[in-house]
């Protein structure tokens, strides 16, 4: 399905972060999907990207990352 390239370039979106800490862009007009809360950022898709770049340094899950550091708290 082709894209409109008109739309493509006037679209917004939004920066969104799941409980992971692992972030993605979706539609400014749209609801966001279950489990993801805004990042605070919308604009451009470049933008958003260029955000998220900025943002999201260590790509590893909030909860490896805490298991790698020795920071994750003890269930019991």
């Amino acid at each position: 399905m082709e894209r409109n390239v008109s739309n493509t370039d006037t679209e917004q979106f939004k920066v969104v972060l799941n409980h992971e800490e692992q972030y993605s862009i979706w539609p400014a007009e749209r609801d966001n999907p279950n489990g993801w809360n805004d990042a605070g950022v919308t604009g451009s898709k470049e933008e958003c990207l260029a955000a998220i770049a900025e943002r999201w340094t260590d790509m590893r899950p909030l909860s490896l990352r805490q298991a790698s550091d020795g920071s994750a708290d003890d269930a019991s």
